[in-house]
């Protein structure tokens, strides 16, 4: 297969036989749709960093940094192109046990190089906007366990400078609506989110917190707002 091909000549050439083809219906549209999802017969390739593999550390190691960028994230990728070869084949020859079987590996490889492409552009704008990952983790702390009373710390990302910013708001005040930065992670510090565990040690809390912060989720609400 070329890499030339696009999606497009693919999910035609399904449309154009669908009344004819062995596919049933929804099956053709579910794996026309995942086709295109994943970029079709685009050749996929491993993304640059724009920063060194030592440059996370001591959050995140160099030896970690350089087997989960060019070892496992490459392995996603490699196995996505693979597999879109194999489904732009099943879906011109209407191949439907090919099609049902290749579906679990297009989601899992695609979405192995979609989410690790997010983290990495996560990194680059932590690197960018605080120099690390444990300069923004102290800097959001304390303003978090400052926060007079109750309300949330958040780090936010500002459309304007293209930068990430730490904030802080009183009660239940939305980030956006009140500072105009788009809300990426909340840390709510209204006692009942953790009196009963940590009575009144709001810094033991907030300390603790960043050991189940999911940072794909915060990666994907960062792509979103760019």
């Amino acid at each position: 297969m070329s890499g030339s091909k696009i999606i497009v000549d693919s999910a035609l050439r399904a449309a154009v036989n669908l009344r004819s083809s062995k596919i049933p219906t929804e099956l053709a549209k579910s794996s026309a749709a995942l086709f295109s999802a994943y970029g079709g017969a685009k050749k996929h390739e491993l993304p640059t960093l724009t920063y060194d593999y030592a440059s996370l550390e001591p959050a995140i190691s160099a030896e970690t940094m350089e087997l989960h960028h060019s070892k496992h994230h490459n392995t996603y990728v490699t196995n996505l192109n693979v597999t879109l070869e194999k489904m732009d084949s099943a879906l011109t020859s209407s191949d439907i046990s090919a099609l049902i079987g290749l579906q679990g590996a297009l989601k899992f490889n695609g979405g192995g190089h979609l989410n690790h492409t997010l983290f990495w552009d996560l990194e680059s704008a932590i690197k960018e906007s605080f120099g690390d990952f444990e300069k923004l983790k102290t800097e959001m702390s304390a303003k978090t366990v400052a926060v007079q009373g109750s309300g949330w710390g958040w780090l936010g990302y500002n459309k304007s400078t293209g930068r990430l910013e730490i904030a802080t708001c009183a009660n239940q005040d939305p980030l956006e609506a009140t500072t105009g930065l788009a809300p990426l992670l909340g840390i709510d510090v209204w006692e009942h989110a953790y009196y009963v565990d940590y009575r009144n040690v709001r810094p033991d809390y907030v300390k603790n917190i960043w050991d189940i912060i999911n940072w794909d989720t915060v990666a994907q609400r960062l792509s979103a707002t760019k």
